[in-house]
């Protein structure tokens, strides 16, 4: 009952193809007559004391946002685990009075 049944692999009905390989010849590559202009290296990024600050401004917001969320959702889990207890502790009340 509760050992998995593995499916059996079905047997083919209609006449089988066969497929028959092919030859693949390679090709010659197209060489392009315009000439590619070398990339320059990028240089590291520098940061003004404007950008920096931004940065970190826009970092604490996101944390601050993101901490507020999982705190909202935390505190709707327990005052939905205490309306079930209350309900639950005042059907047992009621149902050992009868």
């Amino acid at each position: 009952m509760f050992r998995p049944k593995v499916p059996t692999m079905p047997q083919a009905t209609g006449p089988a193809t066969v497929v028959e390989p092919t030859a693949i010849t390679p090709g010659v590559p197209a060489r392009s007559s315009a000439s590619v202009a070398p990339i320059p290296p990028r240089s590291a990024g520098r940061f003004t004391p404007g950008s920096v600050l931004a940065l970190t401004g826009g970092g604490t917001a996101v944390v601050l946002v993101v901490g507020a969320v999982l705190v909202s959702m935390l505190l709707a889990v327990a005052i939905t685990a205490a309306s079930v207890a209350v309900c639950a502790v005042v059907i047992r009340s009621i149902l050992t009075r009868r």
